[in-house]
């Protein structure tokens, strides 16, 4: 049985109210549009839906468990609204401020990351530097009391939206390829300039951006932690990413599962029901017990995460299994659908263009394999049975 206390619980029924009522029905409008409103940022933050673990002095609610935040995501995806990354605000970027930030930048930023009225983003993907963030070819130049910043990013998500932007900059001059700063670029700073709302696969709500800094003076204020140790910083982040992305493919998956069994049910075949084939049923049989086993991991890993024993390894098998198996589970629910499942009108159809990316962002099924498999030969190895 999953670990919830009675405050989630109530949590989440509150939390799946909210969305039912003020996000779910805009979703098809904010499909068309290409982005969604500004407006569902600050109603979460009205109702501390929003940001939960920052202290109460920034107007959070002080708990850091990750739970509240596996509710979200789970509640987000099963109303539909996973193209609202309300989670990349709220749990992904806004923790740097956190760990890496001054007191005076997090009295500074997180009241109004908090509250909805400040939309966060991040910048690390660059169009020849993904996973391997030392390939990054955009520079920030030390000028004594400010960085010039100099470069593009891509595949920016929130980039439309995003009043504030972490931007992960090289260290010019530096003799070391890791030597990487952090800096917080203000909507409306010189020089910072935004590009094409991009067109994608799937998640068309979701406004992925490119962005350009020319010359952009950013004050030594914002700077985030020391000045050359950016990239230990992100792959500090790491683990929780990956957590994130599993949780929500673990939930999607099960959504799928849940919808392509009512489908079946329903769909004529012979003159009996689809679910009635011997095919149907070991097909579904296997998924549902894969969905189990991979949610199990997943809520291991937030255990773990809560008492500080989330390692990078951990994080990539459990952002591999459950993207993987999401991805078995929406090939399969559009398969039993037929021609249906090819269809925009269906839901399986565009949950099926929309998981796509799953494999790829916060590090690629390929990628993660590389960590697991680097950890199994490396001499800290540990059999479970050991």
């Amino acid at each position: 049985m999953r670990q919830f206390n009675q405050d989630q619980i109530l949590f989440r029924d509150a939390y799946r109210k909210f969305l039912e009522a003020e996000i779910a029905p805009h979703m098809e409008a904010w499909r068309e549009a290409g982005i969604v409103e500004r407006s569902a940022f600050k109603k979460a933050g009205d109702l501390g839906f929003l940001m939960i673990w920052p202290d109460e002095k920034y107007g959070g609610l002080g708990d850091g468990d990750f739970r509240y935040e596996q509710i979200i995501i789970e509640e987000t995806t099963r109303a539909g609204c996973k193209q609202w990354f309300n989670t990349l605000h709220s749990r992904l970027v806004g923790p740097y401020f956190q760990r890496f930030g001054s007191e005076e930048q997090r009295m500074r930023f997180l009241p109004g990351c908090v509250s909805g009225e400040t939309i966060l983003a991040i910048a690390m993907t660059e169009a020849g530097a993904g996973s391997d963030l030392a390939g990054m070819r955009t520079s920030a130049q030390d000028r004594g009391d400010h960085w010039l910043l100099n470069g593009s990013k891509t595949y920016i998500s929130n980039g439309i939206n995003a009043d504030l932007v972490i931007v992960a900059a090289k260290v010019a001059g530096a003799d070391r390829k890791h030597a990487m700063v952090l800096l917080v670029i203000e909507r409306g700073m010189e020089g910072f300039e935004r590009g094409r709302n991009l067109k994608k696969m799937g998640m068309p709500a979701q406004d992925t951006a490119e962005l350009f800094f020319s010359n952009v003076k950013v004050p030594k204020a914002n700077q985030l932690g020391e000045a050359g140790k950016g990239f230990y910083y992100l792959m500090e982040g790491l683990a929780e990413e990956r957590l994130i992305s599993a949780c929500g493919c673990a939930a999607n998956a099960r959504k799928a599962f849940d919808i392509t069994r009512d489908y079946v049910m329903q769909r004529q075949l012979f003159g009996a029901p689809l679910a009635d084939q011997q095919n149907t049923q070991f097909r579904m049989a296997e998924m549902d017990t894969e969905i189990e086993l991979a949610q199990v991991y997943v809520d291991h890993c937030v255990a773990e995460h809560n008492a500080g024993r989330l390692s990078g390894n951990m994080g990539a098998k459990a952002k591999m299994v459950a993207s993987e198996v999401e991805w078995k589970m929406l090939d399969l629910g559009v398969q039993l659908h037929g021609g249906a499942g090819f269809m925009d009108e269906y839901p399986i159809s565009r949950m099926f263009a929309d998981a796509r990316i799953n494999r790829i962002l916060a590090g690629s099924s390929e990628v993660m394999r590389l960590i697991i498999g680097r950890d199994v030969f490396s001499q800290k190895y540990q059999s479970l049975f050991d």
